[in-house]
């Protein structure tokens, strides 16, 4: 009985041996070729990404861009690699295709949003529309660009915040580029006894005097209009984006102190209120 048992489990064991033996016959070449085949991809996939990116530096293309379309075509070649090397090895790749295809759909519709985000960053970073160190305005939002990532925008202000705008809520939209500064429009009154003149010299010498201001634009200083306290006078100039009320606050106080100086007033309203007995 011992000894039945004995011969049954060698000819078990034989009969495993001869399938492997049969396997790696008839599998081995296949084996090796679709590694070398892979392997020679991937080889290949990186070759044809640092090509990608280095005539993308060539022309001084957005390194963003850049690394997007270099990863892109690296895991294209990939996968046409795979799909080529589980062919070598008799394995059919139809299914497995459509059931990719089916997830991507279930996957697209669920990051729709994401991609719409992606696509106008690639928008953003060909057409270029602005750059780092612009300053931007997207839907009342002002802030000088920190960085263009594919599926947002950073942005910063003169407190330090970050301020991250998803890129499908900027392609479309009315946007505002000032590039490095942002524009100040400050507006006082003066006595109708004063001599408009006058004011407009010392503003303009004012803003003329201050590292705060801008000079590659010049500024625009004139009467704004008339109401009943006296006559409005308009000032318009430009500020670094990174310290904009910091050089408004400093710049209003130099022109007050300028016509204060000058013995220029600036009137105050005043209601007169008559009480009939």
């Amino acid at each position: 009985m011992k000894e039945d048992q004995l011969a049954q489990e060698l000819q078990q064991l034989q009969n495993v041996y001869t399938l492997i033996t049969e396997f790696l016959v008839q599998y081995s070449f296949r084996l090796v070729g679709a590694l070398l085949i892979f392997l020679i991809g991937l080889w290949l996939a990186s070759k044809v990404a640092k090509l990608v990116t280095r005539q993308f530096e060539k022309h001084d293309i957005d390194i963003t861009l850049s690394n997007f379309v270099s990863n892109l075509v690296r895991i294209l070649i990939i996968a046409m690699v795979a799909i080529i090397a589980l062919g070598k090895l008799g394995i059919s790749v139809t299914p497995m295709i459509a059931a990719i295809g089916a997830a991507s759909l279930g996957a697209g519709l669920a990051i729709q949003g994401m991609l719409s985000n992606y696509a106008a960053g690639i928008t953003i970073i060909v057409t270029r529309p602005f750059i780092i160190g612009n300053t931007i305005t997207v839907k009342e939002v002002t802030g000088v660009v920190q960085d263009i990532h594919l599926g947002m925008t950073v942005l910063t202000n003169e407190e330090g915040e970050k301020i991250s705008i998803p890129n499908k809520h900027i392609v479309g939209e009315i946007l505002h580029n000032s590039f490095a500064n942002k524009l100040v429009e400050t507006k006082f009154n003066i006595n109708y006894q004063s001599d408009p003149e006058e004011v407009v010299t010392l503003a303009n010498q004012v803003l003329a005097d201050s590292p705060n201001v801008s000079q590659d634009k010049p500024p625009h200083i004139g009467i704004n209009g008339f109401n009943n306290v006296g006559i409005e006078i308009g000032v318009r100039y430009w500020v670094p984006t990174r310290s904009y009320y910091q050089n408004k606050y400093q710049t209003n106080l130099a022109i007050y102190k300028a016509l204060h100086t000058a013995g220029i007033e600036i009137p105050c309203p005043v209601r007169e209120v008559h009480i009939e007995r």
